[in-house]
C-alpha cells in the first residue's frame, strides 16, 4: 500500500523565539517531497510534484499560515517542554 503523512516539528535550544525552528514536512512512501522551514520562510520541494506544490503553495494562502506557526506551536509550548525537562533532570 501507499502511505502519506506529515510530520510538524519544534527544533530549540532555548525558549527564546529566535533559537526555535519549526519544520512541517509532507512524505510519500517514506520519501519526503515538500518541507516548510521557519528559517527559509517558505516550502521547498525535493520531488517533481514537491517542487510544484511548493511554487504554488509559496504563491498562496499556505505559507502565511505557515510563518505564523513557530510562534503559535512552537513559541506556546517550548516553554511548557523546557520546563519539564528541567524538573525532571
Amino acid at each position: 500500500g501507499f502511505r502519506h503523512y506529515v510530520v510538524n516539528s519544534c527544533e530549540f535550544n532555548s525558549s527564546k523565539l529566535n533559537d526555535i525552528e519549526y519544520t512541517e514536512s509532507y512524505y510519500y512512501n517514506k520519501l519526503e517531497y515538500i518541507r516548510f522551514s521557519s528559517s527559509v520562510g517558505k516550502y521547498v520541494g525535493f520531488t517533481e510534484h514537491g517542487i510544484k506544490n511548493a511554487e504554488r503553495w509559496n504563491n498562496g494562502p499556505e505559507v502565511i499560515s505557515r510563518r505564523a506557526e513557530k510562534e503559535r506551536y512552537c513559541f506556546r509550548n517550548v516553554g511548557n517542554d523546557v520546563e519539564a525537562a528541567l524538573t525532571k533532570s
